[in-house]
Parts: structure tokens; C-alpha cells; sequence
């Protein structure tokens, strides 16, 4: 074989891979030696066995030829390095009331255990055990938050082409714990206002749900006193002792109606202020989110507590739920009370307050029972011939007028004014339950199949 065949045949070898064997101490070891997507060369050592290396190099040839490689040199950077440049894209999309808690949880809980590490040497069960410790110490919604930042910087790694894929991606986690929520009745809502150093903060609160953000933010000019309208565009949130003016969570403006009683209220909230005033107090900046302990809310609360002792423990977010059960007690559907509260969707508003609902339940409950009922007493009473007939078409019926009792037929009457006189008697007769539950049917129906008065 010539010179030149060598070489063209070694010049292959090297274009496509190789594998070399060489020698240590403890015997013998291959090499397997690579050409990289960008025209660099590659290796690994330490396979124990040719054919170790040569499935190494042939999974490499595949992941190069389908443009799926990935260089191990880049899972060499840490994730304190990847972190950087996702806290900053985070500081520049998020709110400071949504970042400030985000920057908090990688400061304390990720960064002292991961910062360091190669983001290639992240393994699930080192996550694992981290988020186990993590949960002992604080609650499920800090350890969430946690393994959500480790997550989505190893998500960043992932689209980067550095590691194949986000092992910790799917973990399960401590599940949040739903707190109770207390809803205020409207007598306790007068209460607490009564002892309140802004009663008309208690009121609104309570009667549109607004979040205490969204109410301070609200400026003379989003007041409609003519339609009794507050139209929400601005959300005031104090972050590190600095107020922030921003767009309301939903980042969606809407309007929410008010009842009629808190017209003169909010009137004279708008006297004598400018049209870009801050409505609730001096105008001139956001009314501050009262001292949860010492601050004037807590302590008219416990005024409240003190003279009432059904009265439980609220906050002024507190007041958004008592809105929302008095909303729904008033009538107002799942829909109306998800615009209201500015909720992304009914389906949130549900999951939220699914048990202010269960009255609709009962109420549908109830319905199906009369219905079922109903039909029951049009084929149970009517006899053989008739029941095919009310079943198919129970519109059609005309002939006689049937008055029962629950399920169980008592008079029957040629048309339906004898049918009601029948009833106006009976229930100046009878002075028991029975005679509310007096129901008078129009059937199509044999007479002589029918009880008899």
C-alpha cells in the first residue's frame, strides 16, 4: 500500500473518528478522538473496552449528523454564571412586586447550595435531597418558588444546547396548603368600619375587591360618579420601602362597579383633588399598606374582635374574598364575579371559591329532584293508557287538572280554575306543612283512571 494511500485512509479515519488504545498502570485504555460540528477536535478517555469506545463514538457520529450535539465542555459553566443573565431578563419582564420575591429565594435558598456547581453535574437526586432540607425549614410556597428559579436556569441551559435535558424538570414537590379564607357578613363589615381610621378604605375594600394595590393606585380621574364605576389601570405596591406604580396584576384594566351607598364616600375622597390625584388619602402619594401587627387595620380589627366574639381575624386582602362571598350571595354569577375581582378566568374564580358556589349545587340538586318528580307524577298517576302519551308529549295536555301533594295525587278537577279554588279551600282547612306543597298539573288523561275528589 503507498504513502499517499495511508494517509488518505488515516485522513478518514480522523474525519469521521477514532479510536486508540493506550496504556496506564492498571492495563490497557481506549481513547476515542472526534471532529466537532465547528471543525475543532474532541476526545474521551478511559473506556475499559474497545467496544465501550466505539458505541461512545458512533452515538456521537449519530448526535452530529442529526444536529443534536452537544458539547460536554459547554456544561462546564455554573449556574451562579447562567443565573446572572436570568435574573436579569426576570428584573426586566417582571413587576419589582413580583421580582422582589424571585431575587429572594435565589439570594437565601438557591445560591449558597448551587452557585457553584457545573450546571452539567446538577443531578436529580442532589435536587432531590436539597428540596427535602428545604421543606423542613421553610413553606411549600419558598421551597415551589426555589426549585422553580434551579429549574428554569437549567431550562436556559437546555435551549442553549448545553446539557440534553432538565432532569429536575417535573419534580414533585411539597403541595401549597390552601389557607382559610373568612368571609365578613355585612353586619360585621359595618363593624368594622365603625372602629376604623378610614372607614370608607373598609367599605370599598369590601364591596368591590379590589387589591389593596389596585384601590391606592386609583387616581380622581378613574372615578365615574354618574355610573358608579372605578376604572382599574394602576396597581401602587411598596417593594424595599418604594412605592411602585405599575399595571395591575392581570396587566388588564377594567372597570368594577360600586354600590350606591359609597357615593358621597368616595365624593368626598375626590373633593378638592386634582384629576391625577391619588383618590384614597392626602392625594399626593399612594395610601401605604397598614403595619400587619400595630398598624390601624389590625388594631380595628381587634376593636371588632373585642366586641364581637364571632368576628375572626382579618387582613385588608381579606376583604377581597368578602367581597366576592357577598357578590355571590347577592346573586352575581361566576363570571360577573371574575371581572369583577380581575381574574384571568372563570375557571380561577371557581378554584378559588368553589365552596361559595355549593349553593348553586343544592340549587341544581333540587331541580333535577323536581323534575324528576314531576315526571314521576305525570306517568305514576295517570294510569296504563295515558302514561305513553304524557311521556311523548307532556305539552299536549289538556283534558283534566290534577292537584297533588309531593308525589301523590288528591283532587282532580275539569279545568284549572276548580283546581285552584280546591287548593284556596284546602289551605284555609289546613294549617299543616302539607299545604304548601300543593301543585296543580294539567294532564291528558282517562277520567276514570283518575283519584277521585
Amino acid at each position: 500500500m503507498s504513502r499517499a494511500l495511508i494517509d488518505t485512509l488515516s485522513q478518514e479515519v480522523i474525519e469521521m473518528g477514532s479510536v486508540q488504545p493506550y496504556r496506564t498502570r492498571s492495563g490497557k485504555r481506549y481513547e476515542v478522538r472526534y471532529k466537532k460540528p465547528d471543525g475543532t477536535h474532541a476526545g474521551k478517555r478511559g473506556f475499559a473496552t474497545k467496544r465501550e469506545a466505539e458505541d461512545y463514538l458512533a452515538d456521537v457520529t449519530v448526535s452530529i449528523n442529526d444536529n443534536q450535539y452537544i458539547d460536554p465542555g459547554d456544561a462546564r459553566i455554573t449556574v451562579g454564571e447562567l443565573a446572572q443573565d436570568w435574573l436579569l431578563d426576570q428584573a426586566t419582564v417582571l413587576k419589582p412586586s413580583s421580582f422582589h420575591p424571585i431575587e429572594s429565594a435565589w439570594r437565601n435558598h438557591v445560591e449558597p447550595r448551587w452557585a457553584t456547581f457545573q450546571i452539567g453535574a446538577v443531578r436529580y437526586s442532589d435536587v432531590r435531597s436539597w428540596v427535602t432540607e428545604l421543606a423542613a425549614d421553610v413553606g411549600a410556597v419558598t421551597v415551589i418558588r426555589s426549585h422553580g428559579i434551579l429549574s428554569a436556569i437549567l431550562d436556559v441551559a437546555v435551549r442553549d444546547r448545553r446539557i440534553a435535558e432538565n432532569s429536575v424538570r417535573g419534580m414533585r414537590l411539597p403541595r401549597k396548603r390552601a389557607k382559610r379564607r373568612v368571609y365578613l357578613t355585612h353586619g360585621q363589615v359595618e363593624r368594622l368600619a365603625a372602629t376604623s381610621k378610614y372607614p370608607e378604605v373598609v367599605y370599598f375594600l369590601a364591596y368591590t375587591g379590589l387589591r389593596w394595590g389596585e384601590m391606592t393606585g386609583l387616581r380622581v380621574r378613574d372615578l365615574n360618579l354618574t355610573r358608579r364605576r372605578v376604572f382599574v389601570q394602576e396597581n401602587a405596591v411598596m417593594v424595599n420601602g418604594t412605592v411602585h406604580i405599575g399595571s395591575p396584576k392581570s396587566h388588564a384594566s377594567r372597570s368594577v362597579p360600586y354600590p350606591e351607598f359609597l357615593d358621597d364616600v368616595l365624593r368626598a375622597s375626590a373633593v378638592r383633588k386634582a384629576p391625577d390625584a391619588f383618590l384614597f388619602g392626602t392625594g399626593g402619594a399612594p395610601l401605604k399598606l397598614p403595619n400587619s401587627r400595630d398598624g390601624w387595620f389590625a388594631a380595628a380589627v381587634r376593636r371588632a374582635m373585642k366586641e364581637d366574639p364571632l368576628f375572626q381575624r382579618v387582613t385588608p386582602h381579606d376583604m377581597r374574598h368578602t367581597a366576592a362571598s357577598l357578590a355571590i350571595s347577592a346573586g352575581a354569577n361566576v363570571k360577573v364575579v371574575q371581572r369583577m375581582l380581575g381574574h384571568a378566568s372563570a375557571a380561577m374564580t371557581l378554584d378559588i371559591y368553589a365552596d361559595l358556589f355549593d349553593e348553586d349545587l343544592d340549587d341544581v340538586a333540587g331541580a333535577l329532584g323536581r323534575a324528576r318528580q314531576d315526571v314521576y307524577v305525570l306517568t305514576e298517576s295517570a294510569g296504563p293508557k295515558a302514561q305513553a302519551a304524557i311521556t311523548a308529549s307532556p305539552d299536549a295536555v289538556r283534558i283534566v287538572w290534577v292537584v297533588t301533594v309531593g308525589p301523590i295525587p288528591v283532587a282532580a278537577c275539569e279545568n284549572r280554575a276548580g283546581a285552584d279554588a280546591w287548593v284556596r279551600a284546602a289551605r284555609s282547612t289546613d294549617h299543616s306543612d302539607a299545604p304548601a306543597s300543593y301543585r296543580v298539573w294539567e294532564l291528558s288523561i282517562a277520567p276514570d283512571e283518575l283519584p277521585s275528589q
